[in-house]
């Protein structure tokens, strides 16, 4: 349905994150006002855009003096990276002593040159007060679409509740001491699953350019897909974006394991977490809603109409923040120990709304591709990953492969 909206490779030696060095010439000896109307021109023409995300939520106490190199694969190119650090589940403040950004080779190890110093405000530290998050300053070179970055961060003083995300299904690596300037892998021997602290990095690109955030659950986190191979749903869909000429490039993965629309438990509900891990990120032109199973099958006395409320709530905030919403159905779970007659029921009303009502700007019928020809209730087998309800890698490229992506690469309406 249209919207009504209307390891790189070669060593990488065309992106190594360095700052060239820039002659400038003196202004008496440039024609007048040319260079500098043309740079603005230019600089007017360009804005930040997120190139990989996931959602913060608590993720056990804080270490002292422990470096985290954090390996996340990256969506949309672009120029001046920036990261953002979060610390919206501490319960004080916490100092970064140490940021580094390079591209990850193999491993914990990065390409020699590559590993740049982050600033935050011109200074190698910056102390993220509890509930907040703060963004680097941005680092000069080009950064290609589908590149494993590593980024390395320090905290010499940690304590209280750690914040990041818990399951990552992508091997990163931790180390005792501050190592975030190395490039070897030789102190970085403690393999990690999880992403602490860096929930957002983003790049400088055309205004054209936007950004799509897919706000789920575990399914849109990845469970059952490969560990390590960046088969979750949402990255088939950042490869078949990269590969097209539409303006949508960058996808952010919000969806946490056992998360809800309505209630927070695993991490906070989708209403709550909307604004920090959705409309706040630069460059987003799209919401991808997909979420709902977990309130159904919990057997809370929630219904049909419940979940409706929640999901005309975040589309309408997402409108009034000049996004647009593509509302995904409900998979089927037959087969999962929490499935029920009582709860399918609610799946199916909750389904016909999202199909039928309008209220989104398109959909994307999750449900009609993964469930069984032969018992709409249960996933296809070729696309279970075991369980009943979380698709195994063809699944998840299945799903992607059901998006319209001309459904994404809309104009945000005005506030209604």
């Amino acid at each position: 349905m249209t919207a009504r909206f209307a390891r790189a490779g070669g060593r990488l030696a065309v992106l190594l994150l360095i700052a060239a060095g820039v002659h400038v010439t003196p202004a008496a000896a440039r024609p007048a006002d040319t260079h500098a109307t043309t740079a603005e021109a230019a600089a007017a023409q360009r804005h930040d855009v997120v190139t990989w995300g996931a959602s913060a939520d608590r993720i056990g106490d804080a270490v002292n003096d422990r470096s985290y190199r954090l390996i996340v694969r990256t969506s949309v190119a672009g120029d001046d990276l920036r990261i953002r650090l979060s610390n919206a589940f501490g319960d004080r403040p916490l100092t970064f002593d140490s940021v580094y950004a390079g591209i990850r080779q193999e491993g914990a190890t990065v390409v020699r040159g590559t590993n740049k110093r982050l600033t935050f405000g011109g200074s190698r530290s910056v102390t993220v007060p509890a509930g907040a998050t703060a963004y680097s300053d941005p680092l000069p070179g080009k950064l290609p679409a589908a590149t494993d970055l590593a980024v390395s961060i320090h905290t010499s003083e940690a304590s209280g509740t750690a914040t990041g995300h818990s399951m990552a299904m992508q091997t990163s690596y931790a180390a005792e001491g501050d190592h975030t300037g190395e490039e070897a892998a030789t102190s970085w021997t403690q393999p990690i699953g999880s992403w602490f602290y860096l929930d957002a990095v983003s790049v400088r690109t055309s205004s054209a350019t936007g950004a799509v955030v897919a706000l789920g659950d575990s399914i849109t986190d990845g469970w059952q897909s490969t560990s390590d191979l960046n088969r979750r749903w949402p990255d088939y869909l950042a490869r078949r974006l990269k590969a097209t000429t539409g303006q949508v490039k960058g996808v952010a993965n919000e969806g946490i394991s056992g998360n809800k629309v309505l209630t927070d438990g695993a991490g906070q509900s989708a209403l709550n977490r909307l604004d920090r891990d959705v409309l706040s990120l630069p460059g987003v032109r799209t919401v991808f809603l997909f979420e709902g199973v977990n309130d159904i099958k919990a057997h809370s006395g929630v219904t049909a109409q419940d979940m409706i409320k929640g999901y005309r709530e975040i589309i309408d905030r997402a409108h009034k923040a000049g996004k647009c919403v593509v509302g995904a159905t409900v998979a089927p779970f037959k087969g999962w120990y929490e499935w029920d007659t009582a709860a399918e029921s609610v799946r199916q009303e909750i389904n016909q709304f999202i199909r039928d009502s309008g209220e989104f700007d398109a959909v994307t019928d999750f449900d009609r591709i993964l469930r069984s020809p032969y018992d709409h209730e249960r996933i296809l087998p070729v696309f279970d990953g075991g369980d009943r309800l979380h698709p195994n890698d063809k699944g998840m490229q299945a799903m992607a492969d059901a998006v319209d992506l001309k459904s994404l690469d809309c104009s945000a309406r005005a506030a209604r």
